[in-house]
């Protein structure tokens, strides 16, 4: 297996597994993201007050490491509301995933939600350090208008299976 891994690959594991290994080249992301999170606390340093988001040292803070700003700028009581935000739109999904009249609504609901569910997931957890640094990006917070519009596409599609949820007759 870790004859088939690329150098970078290789670098990304053992990052993820001992960040403290290359504090100034691979582990720096998630070192400094661990420091801006825990750094914010219950509440929060306030809105651009965070000195390490404030002084660059998260990068990528803009797009794969936000939640790490979010973390230090607002908190935990900042992050909660985050995943709180988060779930009520899961929930909407589920929700117009049970209601769909035809298993092809379903299907998109069931997976516009993976999609989410996989992206929130895997973004949160690397920013925390609980999975390997990838460039996956938190829906609707991270900087890129690809993958912005790429979500807000796919919850219109969602939107328009609530909306038909009686079947058509031809």
């Amino acid at each position: 297996f870790w004859g088939i891994l690329k150098d970078y690959q290789k670098s990304r594991l053992t990052s993820f597994l001992n960040p403290d290994e290359d504090p100034l080249g691979a582990g720096y992301h998630l070192i400094q993201s661990r420091i801006a999170i825990g750094g914010g606390e219950l509440l929060g340093r306030g809105l651009n007050q965070g000195p390490m988001t404030q002084l660059n040292f998260v990068p990528e803070q803009h797009t794969d490491f936000i939640f790490s700003a979010i973390g230090e700028q607002f908190g935990f009581v900042g992050c909660l509301a985050v995943l709180f935000a988060f779930w009520l739109i899961c929930l909407r999904l589920v929700i117009i995933a049970q209601n769909a009249k035809d298993n092809f609504g379903s299907l998109v609901a069931i997976g516009v939600l993976s999609m989410i569910v996989f992206q929130v997931v895997i973004n949160i957890s690397m920013t925390v350090g609980l999975a390997p640094v990838t460039g996956i990006p938190l829906p609707w917070m991270s900087y890129g208008r690809s993958a912005i519009l790429t979500n807000f596409l796919a919850i219109g599609l969602v939107e328009s299976v609530a909306n038909h949820r009686h079947r058509l007759k031809f």
